[in-house]
């Protein structure tokens, strides 16, 4: 396997793994399918043109050219919160998954996060009845501060989240 920073070159391949998320996993994002499904590539595009405060991995696994996982990281810009930055979008095709592709794009998202100066700690929130999520994130050191409850809602469904903080 081998990750690396997507570019907007990747947009085609980003833009179907993130839409194929939103269809199998509603409940743990909160985007939803319809509303991605209207944006263009060119919106794509922009989005995968990383910074020092932004980028989005893609993981590959080895022979493959298809993109497998992906994770994204934006810091904060504010003064006051620059120390911190948050986690979305994490994500591995069912096809990958049990091959250690999520724990691998989390681990060099947070190689990079602790490469950054100034930045120390990074955030993110989970469906807190999403078992497999909430393992890995424990496992690499995150840990769970509170939970908002009714934090989406899913049709007539209420789901909560657990809010997670690493310390880098």
């Amino acid at each position: 396997m081998y990750i690396r920073t997507l570019a907007p070159s990747d947009a085609e391949s980003y833009r179907a793994l993130r839409l194929q998320s939103l269809q199998l996993h509603p409940e743990a994002f909160l985007s939803s399918y319809e509303s991605e499904a209207k944006l263009s590539i060119e919106t794509t595009r922009i989005r995968l043109d990383s910074s020092d405060e932004h980028f989005t991995l893609g993981a590959f696994l080895e022979g493959e050219q298809r993109l497998t996982g992906m994770a994204t990281l934006f810091r904060e810009s504010r003064p006051k919160i620059q120390h911190k930055a948050n986690v979305y979008a994490v994500y591995v095709d069912p096809a990958a998954r049990k091959h250690g592709v999520g724990y691998a794009l989390m681990l060099e998202l947070i190689a990079r996060a602790k490469a950054a100066p100034g930045l120390e700690q990074l955030t993110l929130t989970v469906t807190s009845n999403n078992a497999p999520a909430k393992r890995l994130y424990e496992s690499l050191g995150f840990v769970c501060y509170g939970t908002e409850p009714r934090a989406m809602k899913l049709g007539s469904e209420y789901l909560d989240e657990d809010l997670m903080v690493l310390m880098l």
